[in-house]
């Protein structure tokens, strides 16, 4: 199987049924993703070689702009998408195979979680996995140990609150928080000139 062909089953939303062809693969890829994550966990490295392994583990050249505190978890690796400009604070966890989009100017806080996979609910098929993206916009704040789920959008500008629960999308310009995550409040932005 080629990466390419296993990220567009990924992409398409098809389910990935337990012990396919598809999920040994995903499970090749997880192999692969270990490697380059415990590099990054058990060495001091400077932020150049820390972009340098994380542009490796995801398989794009030039994040532009890219910081991360250390440490960081994937099981996959291949399908995260960087903007420019992004940071990822220590601890974060990433479930990437549906798909995670992150724009430009991201800020993810301590230990957030990202799963875009969830399992079958029939028990008979509980291996099975049904892949869904996340997007976030560009200049969101994600807060300490918040958890987005599968199928989210989440719109530019806006901020999730520490330890919220994202289920469903979130507007742009805006605050969510709580379990499950609801709109708090706009954000009125004031543009200023130079």
């Amino acid at each position: 199987m080629e990466l390419n062909e296993f990220l567009n089953h990924l992409d398409s939303g098809k389910t990935v049924v337990g012990g396919s062809e598809m999920h040994k693969y995903m499970s090749e890829l997880s192999s692969e993703a270990m490697k380059i994550t415990a590099q990054i966990n058990n060495a001091y490295h400077t932020s150049e070689e820390l972009r340098e392994l994380f542009e490796k583990l995801i398989g794009q050249p030039e994040c532009e702009g890219f910081r991360m505190f250390p440490p960081f978890y994937t099981d996959c690796g291949k399908n995260i998408h960087v903007g420019k400009n992004v940071f990822i604070n220590s601890g974060c966890c990433f479930q990437d195979q549906g798909g995670i989009m992150i724009g430009d100017g991201v800020l993810i806080g301590h230990q957030v979680v990202l799963a875009t996979l969830n399992h079958d609910l029939d028990p008979d098929n509980r291996q099975s996995m049904i892949p869904k993206p996340i997007v976030i916009g560009n200049n969101v704040w994600i807060g300490s140990h918040a958890t987005i789920l599968g199928g989210v959008t989440i719109g530019d500008n806006a901020v999730i609150a520490a330890g919220a629960v994202v289920t469903k999308d979130v507007p742009e310009n805006t605050v969510a928080g709580g379990v499950p995550a609801k709109i708090i409040k706009k954000i009125e932005t004031e543009r200023k000139s130079l």
